[in-house]
């Protein structure tokens, strides 16, 4: 029976489903009894309630991540966008670099855990050979064929970053799966395309470069800024990459691939003036080259180099000079310090303080060209090249741990600031219609360097090597050539305009 007071209708609408109890006090009670009950509540077991404060945990925690990673956005743009970069979009490719310096630093971690320090020395050493000549020679054969293939594609950077980035997304999922099988030969053509899309991605930087400069700024600044961001991404990246090293060297390159994905989106969204071709020409790298201006050949008839000053052949040749050693100290040193350990330390150690002390140097040199805002280029160069040759002399003789940083941080920081002496003579003395196509066949030169430095690194790493005092006295004599021909070149051109289809109006 009903409770004294309470409408019969209401009492049994009690017992009905929530959304039929709305409309209970319109009907009858004989209508009420025909509607479904109310299902019982059963009350919350233990497992759903872990289940659902897990649920409400990940969904804060998701929130407070995405406000951080919100605030650290607005920071890093705020950074790069400074100076009128936003503006011109010079800071998506000051990002676009960050991005690929950390998935080429996750790449090579991972090769340098399987090919390398995976396997005894005498076994690594024909590893790492092996992957020269299926890596590097195919380079040698393609690096002259960049540029210029560059140069007639001019108007689809944004397309041709982007595939330099989607190409190593595809390459770096195929190594991962490959990396830990007994069969792992398509690790190599795999290492060669990721190897050859990075060269590529570095020329095509060069190439864009020069369209997004801001007013008031120069290329030298504005490699500065790029260098820097690539410089502190490496930093950033470097204990992800060591934890995902250790936990296998597939879980590196799956994050490689998560990298070059993000990559691949920030290269679509550059601004579109990267794709205007509008006003340039080819730069004229060759005595006689086809399809020459007639106005270039003209006005410079005994240069080597048509289209820029006699002052940048002078940089090229140390700029090269540099990547040549690089590559030579990198693959050298790997081995060096595995078969002759520095001051007792275990080889992984010294090859990380090794690369540590290369990156400050890179870092430190960066900051100095910056400071230096392109004064006396030409003078910069030979003083580096002077410094380099002697801490690679004094490596030679007195090898030990002092020594072989301080090579390291030298030659990376005379490298660094080299190059950035290199860019403010390629806008020093380079005609505007041709500086796009100069940078991109400048760093196209640069990266073959760099492999046949490799190669000769390879080739002087043996464990009757000694200390490695014959390969520094070797390295050392080849920059003090380099160095005196440099020397040379300056005394030649006080007596040479600094370019002089520039004083013809061409």
């Amino acid at each position: 029976m009903a409770t004294d007071g309470q409408d019969p209708a209401s009492t049994i609408a009690l017992h009905l489903a929530p959304e039929l109890a709305e409309v209970a006090q319109d009907l009858s009670p004989a209508d009420i009894e025909l509607l479904p009950p109310r299902e019982p509540v059963r009350p919350e077991s233990d497992a759903a309630r872990l289940l659902r404060r897990f649920g409400e945990g990940t969904e804060a925690t998701g929130r407070a991540v995405g406000r951080v990673g919100g605030l650290l956005g607005r920071r890093i743009r705020k950074v790069t966008g400074a100076g009128g970069a936003h503006e011109s979009g010079l800071s998506y490719l000051i990002e676009l670099h960050a991005v690929n310096s950390a998935g080429d630093l996750l790449i090579t971690l991972a090769l340098a855990q399987s090919v390398f320090f995976g396997v005894q020395p005498g076994q690594a050493r024909g590893k790492v050979a092996l992957y020269l000549v299926i890596t590097m020679v195919p380079f040698v054969l393609l690096a002259p064929v960049i540029g210029p293939l560059l140069d007639r594609f001019g108007h689809g950077r944004r397309i041709a970053m982007a595939l330099t980035m989607a190409g190593r997304l595809v390459l770096a999922l195929i190594m991962a799966r490959t990396v830990n099988s007994d069969a792992n030969l398509a690790l190599y053509p795999a290492a060669f395309g990721c190897l050859a899309a990075s060269k590529a991605y570095g020329v095509t930087r060069s190439a864009v470069i020069p369209r997004l400069l801001p007013p008031g700024t120069t290329l030298v600044k504005a490699n500065s800024r790029t260098s820097m961001a690539g410089i502190v991404a490496t930093f950033v990246f470097a204990p992800i990459g060591a934890l995902l090293v250790h936990l296998g060297a597939s879980y590196c390159l799956a994050g490689a691939a998560l990298v070059f994905a993000f990559g691949a989106y920030l290269s679509i969204r550059l601004p579109a003036s990267v794709d205007s071709a509008e006003g340039e020409q080819k730069a004229q790298l060759k005595k006689k080259d086809r399809n020459m201006d007639p106005r270039l050949s003209e006005t410079m008839p005994n240069l080597r180099l048509r289209s820029v000053g006699p002052a940048v052949v002078l940089a090229l040749r140390a700029n090269a000079a540099f990547r040549c050693f690089s590559g030579f100290l990198t693959i050298f040193m790997a081995f060096l310090v595995r078969y002759h350990p520095l001051d007792g330390y275990k080889d992984l150690v010294a090859i990380g303080m090794i690369a540590t002390a290369a990156a400050v140097g890179n870092a430190v040199g960066t900051s100095l060209g910056a400071v230096l805002k392109a004064r006396a280029p030409e003078g910069v160069i030979s003083a580096v090249l002077a410094l380099t040759t002697a801490s690679v002399l004094a490596c030679a003789f007195y090898y030990n741990l002092v020594t072989v940083l301080t090579v390291a941080a030298v030659s990376a920081m005379s490298a660094s600031l080299a190059k950035l002496s290199l860019d403010a003579l390629l806008q020093r003395d380079t005609l505007e219609r041709v500086r796009t196509s100069a940078f991109a066949r400048s760093e196209t030169l640069l990266q073959l360097s760099w492999v046949v430095g490799g190669g000769v690194g390879i080739a002087m790493s043996f464990p009757d090597n000694g200390n490695g005092t014959l390969a520094f006295v070797l390295a050392a004599v080849s920059l003090l050539a380099v160095c005196l021909v440099t020397l040379k070149a300056l005394a030649d051109l006080r007596f040479v305009a600094p370019n002089p289809a520039q004083s013809f109006g061409v």
